[in-house]
């Protein structure tokens, strides 16, 4: 393991700005400084700490191209108290979708990021507040809870099949990829925090043996997302199959596994594995349900829970359509999810809210988003909602842009408009 002090850079003093809308249902804070490009990690991983305090976001040097190795992302803690922003660690690996994988593990001492290092990407956990480094020897994409490993895909592997969500390649365009089949040597490792040993705990060939077989013998397997739940007893893990070199189809199913990759589990048995419309799975809080949206036969999208073995399997409403990026607060009752509009040169994101008791959603807020068609070649520049949760699953952070079409992060306290339980 390899440790580095280094000093933090100086406090920036800001100013969380209120948000006035049209028909806003609860109010809405801009939390980032204009004159950066900001925005969290991904739906599924909060940005506030432990004792929600502080809130962690990436900063990106641009918005408007891809980064190539050597172009620098900063992992910058907000603190709610003081209102202060500070940025605790520069890396070299991020992307325009995920930012730089920034997350909090069990404490507000630390958080964990990617970077590159010695030609591969690799985890690192920064102190926030001595700035002392330590990086690891795998990749991480989750942490656990207890911050006792991380597990990921190789974060060079990501971006082949969809842009935005890996590590930046040396050159544009020079992706890494797999040969065709199930790699037996390639998959989701396990980083131990405190060892600093990684282990390939479960190999596409693992997941290819309990998935249904694809229409055709010529297929690619990759790894996707792969998320803890919050109890850190299971892993889910997106898997991608890639038919005769078509990289624009991915032919996601779900799989999950136990943390040392044992009862590995295909999630979603009886539905349509290959080619099913749908997506965005996200851990239940319970920790033995999974969500995320899918197609039915009649050609529309409804939210769904299935347990983690593929035992269960429910439609959450038959009235409230799915999309976006859903996550369901701890009782079961609300859900959360995005949605856009465009309107001729005017792109917007509304934070959707559904009470899933009542049968019906609203829309909450709904603000500035970016319109990248017609201006930028590929909808890696996009700019989604990517809704989260607080950890009280009373307020909710969501990306958006300012007047200037820059990416920021605000914050909507839905406190007021959910029932007491």
């Amino acid at each position: 393991m390899l440790t580095i002090a280094c000093k933090p850079a100086r406090k920036q003093q800001i100013k969380f700005e209120p948000v006035i809308g049209k028909n806003f249902l609860a109010p809405a804070l801009k939390l980032t400084p204009d004159g950066g490009l900001y925005q969290q990690t991904y739906f599924d991983v909060t940005p506030y700490s432990p004792s929600e305090r502080y809130l962690v976001v990436s900063k990106f040097p641009f918005q408007d191209r891809m980064p190539v190795v050597g172009d620098t992302a900063e992992v910058c803690i907000i603190d709610t108290h003081e209102q202060t922003i500070q940025t605790v660690y520069k890396t070299k690996s991020w992307g325009l979708q995920t930012g730089t994988n920034a997350q909090w593990g069990a404490t507000d001492s630390y958080v964990y990021c990617n970077d590159i290092i010695g030609g591969t990407t690799v985890c690192v956990r920064v102190d926030i507040d001595t700035g002392e480094t330590s990086a690891f020897c795998g990749p991480m994409y989750s942490v656990a809870a207890n911050d006792s490993c991380v597990v990921g895909f190789p974060l060079e592997l990501f971006d082949v099949t969809q842009l935005g969500y890996g590590c930046p390649p040396a050159s544009p365009g020079a992706f890494q990829s797999l040969p065709p089949g199930a790699s037996e040597t390639e998959g989701i490792w396990r980083t131990d925090l405190k060892t600093n040993k990684k282990k390939l705990i479960v190999s596409l060939a693992d997941a290819a043996a309990v998935l249904p077989s694809p229409p055709e013998r010529d297929c690619t397997y990759y790894f996707w997302h792969s998320k803890f739940n919050r109890q850190g007893t299971r892993v889910y893990n997106v898997v991608r199959c890639i038919l005769a070199g078509n990289l624009g189809v991915h032919n996601p199913a779900n799989i999950t596994f136990k943390p040392d990759g044992t009862e590995l589990c295909y999630a979603t048995p009886g539905r349509l594995p290959w080619g099913a419309g749908g997506g965005h799975p996200n851990w239940h809080p319970d920790g033995e349900h999974l969500i995320r949206h899918l197609k039915f036969e009649d050609g529309k999208n409804y939210f769904v829970k299935f347990k983690y073995d593929g035992s269960t399997f429910e439609k959450l409403s038959r009235k409230i359509l799915g999309g976006g990026h859903p996550s369901v607060e701890k009782g079961g009752r609300y859900l959360i999810t995005d949605a856009f509009k465009t309107d001729g040169e005017q792109k917007t994101v509304s934070l959707r809210l559904a009470d899933l008791e009542a049968d019906e959603a609203k829309i909450v807020c709904t603000l500035p988003s970016i319109k990248w068609e017609g201006r930028l070649p590929d909808a890696v520049f996009r700019l989604d909602g990517h809704p989260c949760w607080s950890r009280d699953y009373k307020k909710v952070t969501i990306q958006a842009a300012n007047v200037r079409g820059e990416r920021h992060l605000y914050l909507v306290d839905l406190s007021a408009i959910l029932s007491p339980r």
